[in-house]
């Protein structure tokens, strides 16, 4: 595990024996001590793109809390490494779930997209090697915690949520490919086996660009369903960002997407 700190910043490799592969793990810390409990905390996957963008929200926002309803919290980025190629390949492993058939839109068919479903094993990268590490070195409040994922990712954090809900209290997904795989995720009820009614509800916040298209309505089409199982949640919401698109949207609903964070039940 190599290492650099910095100041109120750390950044290592951390290789999986749970997926057989090296992760590039940034950390911000606040600049105040932990409350008793500890440090509410964010994972950002795809955080070699959007750690950043969190770490800043939170960085500046926090200064004036009782305005901007941001709070200090750890900032965790999740990012892949190798080159631009190789790790678009393992977005397409880590970030799918498994499944008997892949069904393909025309715009990826006779693309290299290497393997897919290994969803599980990233989650339980996430659950069983990264989580453990991070509550070592630091003060974690455990029952603040929150996942952002943006597109396949996006995607990976609404699987998550459906799948293995006590994982994190708070799920934010941007953009999610919600189309993935013939709309599966629109299925979603077939992801709930593992639920029981001692589950806790949690928390969902979605987004996505005004000039998505068709992923405007994937999303507002999930939402409605997952309205009428609003024994799961808590809070549910979806933010349509004006003029924006697939590239653009993050950085437009970081800040919004912080503040729905921050308020952990």
């Amino acid at each position: 595990m190599d290492k650099v700190s910095k100041a109120n910043a750390e950044e290592w490799i951390l290789h999986s024996k749970r997926t057989g592969y090296s992760y590039n793990i940034k950390v911000a810390l606040p600049p105040s001590p932990p409350h008793e409990d500890g440090y509410p905390i964010i994972y950002i996957l795809d955080g070699n793109s959007y750690f950043q963008f969190a770490r800043d929200v939170v960085r500046l926002q926090s200064k004036n809390a009782r305005k901007t309803l941001v709070n200090e919290a750890i900032i965790v980025g999740v990012g892949h490494t190798g080159e631009d190629k190789e790790a678009s390949r393992r977005r397409f492993l880590d970030f799918t779930a498994p499944a008997k058939d892949y069904i393909y839109p025309e715009r990826l068919k006779g693309k290299d997209l290497g393997d897919h479903g290994g969803a599980g094993r990233f989650l339980e990268f996430l659950e069983e090697e990264l989580k453990p590490e991070i509550e070592r070195r630091y003060s974690i409040n455990k029952e603040k915690q929150a996942l952002f994922g943006h597109s396949l990712s996006g995607l990976f954090t609404l699987w998550t949520l459906f799948t293995a809900p006590n994982t994190f209290q708070t799920y934010l997904a941007v953009s999610p490919s919600i189309w993935w795989n013939n709309h599966e995720m629109l299925a979603f009820r077939d992801w709930l086996s593992n639920q029981t009614k001692e589950d806790k509800k949690r928390r969902l916040f979605m987004a996505v660009g005004e000039l998505e298209g068709f992923m405007v309505d994937d999303a507002q089409k999930l939402l409605e369903q997952l309205k009428e199982s609003h024994h799961l949640f808590v809070d549910s919401d979806l933010y349509v960002a004006p003029e924006e698109n697939h590239a653009s949207v993050v950085p437009t609903v970081m800040s919004r997407a912080i503040r729905f964070a921050n308020k952990f039940k």
